[in-house]
């Protein structure tokens, strides 16, 4: 009897297993799919397109596949990144600051202008910001 009473309770519970609903994570879109304590550029607006994630120096986005591509960014690191024109750090660079503000669509003279990436500087000459152009 206890044996048929095994069988019975595994048969049970298997088929309450089975009709249970299972919930499935959301997975993450837009900025949210940067991860704490990263830098991310995005290839389209507001943290959409393909996305390329970094925690150091990127003296040629062109091996990741992000040169002249960026559109956004979000900046989840306590560095300061300094973003520079051309690869090998060198052109000018735009600033792209830790913490809430370090989140946004680039001016759109700097959309698809960006090819490598320093942490903390010493960064160079200032892109400036476009004339009527505030982010």
């Amino acid at each position: 009897m206890r044996r048929k009473f095994s069988a019975l309770l595994v048969a049970v519970t298997a088929a309450a297993a089975a009709t249970m609903p299972v919930s499935t994570a959301h997975a993450a879109d837009g900025y949210d799919r940067c991860p704490d304590g990263h830098y991310c550029m995005f290839s389209g607006l507001d943290g959409t397109g393909d996305m390329i994630v970094l925690r150091g120096n990127t003296p040629d986005l062109a091996a990741l596949g992000m040169n002249d591509r960026a559109k956004s960014d979000w900046n989840r690191t306590p560095s300061t990144i300094y973003l520079w024109s051309d690869a090998n750090y060198s052109g000018c660079t735009a600033v792209t600051s830790a913490g809430p503000t370090g989140k946004g669509n680039f001016f759109p003279t700097y959309q698809d202008f960006f090819s490598s990436v320093q942490f903390d500087g010493p960064g160079g000459p200032n892109c400036g910001t476009p004339p009527g152009e505030g982010r």
